[in-house]
């Protein structure tokens, strides 16, 4: 009986947990910022319904927010996927956006997290229509993001601004390059796919048919981005950036695109890493004024 009592136990906690899961905010607003967990829900291309575990984070005041789309990267190990967690709303890059009136919404996508399911993202064989395949997946994700934020009474619904790192700068051009009539600006920070082939820094797996995929999204993307790399980038060196962007602008994508200098150990954490917004921010700052906030 004890033993029984048990597993009720545990069935009766998984259900209640599970029946928490329905599509909508988790309890209060916290701490200066706001901060509130949010079950998003987005329906797959074959029809399955998901729910991706994003966390809100708003400015002070009451006015409705130009909103910030925050697109979290892919970890090396797969091992390390279980544990992701959207971006806290007192670490240096969301605050950045906050502190400068934008609401910020971070949600893991399919596979990762706390959101969980299969890694609808695992590279395959690399080759350009697998690398374009798994943005177009990422997209997907962000597509359900971008109009559940649109729904929240205290957003603005268009105007929006997507900002990815690494496997999420790689997602901003797959959105990029589909229709999007309420995000008006991209950043991509250090975007791409494919490195740290075996987990080994500086080693891609097949660069040239990543570039070829940047070309690909290049010929439908229709607003301007801006693309920001580190020197010392262990996933993406200088001449793989460069050859992405060529690819990108050669078929028809607009973009700023900066190489910057090297930080600290390794480039590719330039976007969180500390003082990283003082190197990062300007630009950004400089090419969101040049673009729509409705």
């Amino acid at each position: 009986m004890r033993g029984l009592g048990a597993v009720l136990l545990v069935v009766a906690m998984c259900g209640a947990a599970a029946a928490q899961q329905a599509p909508g905010p988790v309890g209060a607003p916290s701490g200066p910022w706001r901060d509130q967990i949010h079950w998003v829900p987005m329906t797959d291309a074959a029809g399955a319904r998901h729910l991706l575990y994003a966390r809100v984070c708003r400015p002070p005041g009451e006015t409705p927010a130009r909103v910030v789309i925050l697109a979290h990267g892919s970890p090396p190990s797969e091992s390390a996927r279980p544990g992701m967690a959207p971006s806290a709303c007192d670490s240096e890059a969301v605050r950045w956006f906050l502190e400068r009136g934008y609401m910020v919404i971070a949600a893991m996508r399919r596979g990762y997290g706390a959101t969980g399911g299969i890694d609808v993202e695992a590279v395959g064989i690399c080759n350009q229509q697998e690398y374009a395949r798994i943005g177009l997946e990422s997209a997907r994700d962000i597509a359900a993001t971008v109009e559940y934020a649109a729904a929240l009474p205290y957003a603005r619904p268009q105007g929006m601004v997507l900002v990815g790192q690494s496997a999420g700068g790689w997602a901003t051009l797959a959105y990029d390059s589909l229709p999007h009539p309420r995000v008006t600006a991209f950043v991509n920070m250090a975007g791409g796919r494919g490195g740290h082939e075996h987990n080994q820094a500086n080693r891609n797996c097949r660069p040239d048919q990543l570039e070829a995929a940047a070309g690909q999204y290049g010929r439908s993307a229709t607003t301007p981005m801006i693309w920001i790399y580190a020197a010392n980038d262990s996933f993406f060196a200088p001449e793989i950036a460069a050859a992405m962007y060529a690819q990108f602008a050669q078929n028809g994508g607009r973009a700023e695109f900066y190489q910057l200098g090297g930080y600290g150990p390794d480039g590719h954490r330039l976007f969180f890493g500390v003082g990283g917004s003082a190197i990062w921010g300007p630009l950004v700052d400089r090419y969101l004024a040049t673009r729509p906030a409705q």
